[in-house]
């Protein structure tokens, strides 16, 4: 099984719009992953985003270059303050793919949890609008596959 974890593209500050929506540039990078991605023919059951705008709109153009089976849709335990458990033991009966869309310091905790058993630990320096790809073994031991930034792009 691999796990897509992907933090917002960059956001509109809030004095500029409440609701925070991606900014011009925070579209244009996430539209590079996007290109970049449709060439690896990835294919989840379900790209997952948080209740903000922001997410909302990363993971539907990120979703324009994957093959989705069940759709695209909102997910409890995604916000930046949610506790990393729920998605552990969630990940645990899962079988096929997984696009999650979120926030830090959410995604941060919810990978270390998953590579090291420790939220606390930081092993990973997601970058907005970037793409990480973890694997799942037949052991049940996630492993680091590869990380693209729009930086690298």
């Amino acid at each position: 099984m691999y796990l897509y974890l992907v933090q917002h593209g960059k956001a509109k500050s809030e004095e500029e719009d409440p609701a925070r929506p991606l900014s011009d540039s925070g579209v244009e990078e996430v539209k590079k992953i996007s290109s970049f991605i449709s060439r690896l023919a990835i294919t989840v059951e379900e790209v997952l985003h948080s209740s903000k705008l922001r997410a909302k709109q990363t993971a539907k153009i990120l979703a324009d270059s994957v093959s989705i089976i069940k759709g695209i849709s909102e997910a409890d335990g995604l916000a930046p303050l949610d506790d990393p458990a729920l998605w552990v033991e969630t990940l645990k009966s899962k079988t096929l793919s997984l696009m999650l869309v979120g926030h830090l310091p959410h995604l941060a905790k919810l990978s270390s949890s998953l590579l090291v058993g420790d939220k606390e630990k930081g092993i990973i320096a997601f970058k907005m609008g970037g793409l990480v790809c973890l694997k799942r073994d037949d052991a049940g031991c996630w492993n680091l596959q590869w990380m693209i930034t729009p930086e690298i792009l």
